[in-house]
Order: C-alpha cells, then sequence, then structure tokens
C-alpha cells in the first residue's frame, strides 16, 4: 500500500497496523509484575517482532506502561534512560551486578 507504513503482515498475509503493534507491546508490558524484568527480544518473541521494534514501541509511547522493567538481552539499560531506569528497578529490589541487571534471578516469563 503506497503512502502507508506497516510493521508486516500476519500469517494471512493482512497488513499489520504499527499501532496495533504498539498496543500489543503494551499489553505485554503491562503483565511483567513488580520486581520482575524482562528483554526486548523475549517481549518481541511473545508477540512475533523483533527487539528493535519493542524498544521503538516503548520509546515512542510506553510511558503508561511499566518501561523500565525491559532491558537489554545483556541485562544493561538503554543509555538515555539508564539512570532513571536502574534507579526505578532498584526501588522494586531488582538485583544488579555492575549496572546490569541479573536476568537469571528475575527475567520474566520464566
Amino acid at each position: 500500500m503506497q503512502g502507508q507504513r506497516s510493521t508486516g503482515t500476519d500469517e494471512d498475509g493482512r497488513v499489520i497496523d504499527p499501532a496495533d503493534v504498539d498496543e500489543a507491546v503494551f499489553d505485554v508490558v503491562e503483565q511483567i509484575p513488580a520486581g520482575r524484568v524482562s528483554t526486548y527480544g523475549a517481549i518481541g518473541h511473545l508477540i512475533g517482532i523483533g527487539p528493535r521494534r519493542v524498544a521503538r514501541a516503548l520509546s515512542s509511547g510506553g510511558g503508561a506502561v511499566p518501561w523500565f522493567r525491559v532491558v537489554r538481552a545483556d541485562g544493561s539499560a538503554a543509555e538515555p534512560v539508564r539512570v532513571e531506569q536502574l534507579s526505578r528497578l532498584a526501588a522494586e529490589g531488582v538485583p544488579m551486578r555492575n549496572g546490569r541487571v541479573v536476568l537469571a534471578e528475575v527475567r520474566w516469563p520464566d
């Protein structure tokens, strides 16, 4: 479809609306319990999108969900939000070592 951006197609070949993808990301992130953490890749796997698309959804409109509970695969936080993210996670009792979340102890989903 010329003039429209899409994220891709579903299993039936229908165009997926980017706003629907964002909502799917937000729905999953809202399920992460306090004190637990997920990764961009894990969220993407649950929805069927890549980790960069998850990051884009959260950075562009994820302020109403616990975005800070989503980190990189190595447990690190993205630089622009690093200080705030690690502070919020520490307040929830999330274990960290050398500025990274100890994912083995708090990864969601299990």
